[in-house]
């Protein structure tokens, strides 16, 4: 008969929350990557779009930003091709792409503001998305990080 030895409960219970707290979290990078990518490429389009026929967007009534679609055409594209960039070095891992996604899903989130008029059900849609990528860049914690448990 052999006995086991109890796990020292202290230990483990304090590695534990967080391991699993900073994989959550680890994937929701990896998600937030994915969705960078995603929107980037739609935000070049959506700038095409806008860029080559002055037609395809209506703006409903009137609003105090007011740009014509060429002007607002360059600017997706420019941040869409931005954030298609910092979306890949997400997926590698790149410290710097942190920093960067937090910025231009910002600067994407008052875009998508700006451009309501324009496209509002999507832009609703991309805005609740840049929201959830600064959470996700935001709350990452890196393992030499001062305030983490180990």
């Amino acid at each position: 008969m052999t006995q086991h030895a109890a796990p020292n409960p202290g230990a483990s219970s304090s590695a534990r929350p967080a391991a699993r707290h900073q994989g959550w979290v680890t994937g929701g990078v990896v998600f937030a990557g994915v969705l960078m990518l995603i929107n980037g490429a739609l935000a070049v389009l959506q700038g095409i779009a806008a860029i080559a026929e002055d037609d395809v967007y209506a703006r409903i009534g009137t609003y105090v930003y007011e740009m014509n679609l060429t002007g607002w055409g360059i600017l997706h594209v420019v941040l869409g091709a931005l954030v298609l960039v910092t979306g890949f070095g997400l997926l590698r891992d790149m410290a710097w792409a942190r920093f960067t996604g937090i910025a231009l899903a910002s600067l994407s989130l008052v875009a998508q503001f700006l451009f309501l008029p324009y496209a509002p059900v999507w832009s609703v849609i991309q805005m609740a998305i840049d929201v959830f990528v600064i959470w996700a860049l935001a709350s990452r914690q890196d393992e030499t990080s001062p305030g983490r448990a180990v």
